[in-house]
């Protein structure tokens, strides 16, 4: 593989020590084409691409992968957790209080972190997480009406 390359799903896999399996390969991808999906969307998508997958097996490659840095997962308040591929850029999300869709809000300032804590405690902050709550365009527009 050149530098120009971009490895492929199988070889992200094993460039972090995991093991290819094609529901491994399917999971990854389906994260990465999905929008902030919770375990039951990825587990059905996966089985619509490998088959049968139990959902518990989905619970350990989705931990396995996030371990790994391949995903991130995110926990909105009263929210189940959901994943996506976008890692490594500190971005935050924007979640709508009525139908729980959530989008990516790039960082605020740019930098890891873009927020600076008002008293660090003397922790060495390397990340700011943050979720921004309010209605998507559709539930704004369905409660005004």
């Amino acid at each position: 593989m050149t530098a120009s390359q971009t490895p492929t799903t199988a070889e992200e896999l094993r460039g972090v020590g995991l093991r290819v399996t094609a529901a491994r390969v399917a999971l990854l991808e389906t994260v990465r084409t999905g929008d902030h999906l919770g375990v039951e969307a990825i587990a059905s998508r996966v089985r619509d691409r490998v088959g049968h997958v139990s959902v518990q097996a989905v619970y350990e490659a989705l931990h396995a992968l996030t371990a790994a840095g391949l995903i991130r997962r995110i926990e909105p308040a009263g929210s189940p957790a959901r994943f996506e591929g976008r890692v490594g850029d500190n971005h935050h999300h924007v979640v709508c209080r009525s139908c729980g869709a959530v989008a990516d809000v790039d960082c605020a300032v740019g930098e890891v972190p873009c927020l600076t804590a008002s008293d660090d405690h003397g922790f060495s902050i390397d990340e700011a997480e943050v979720i921004y709550w309010g209605l998507c365009p559709a539930c704004a527009t369905a409660s005004s009406s």
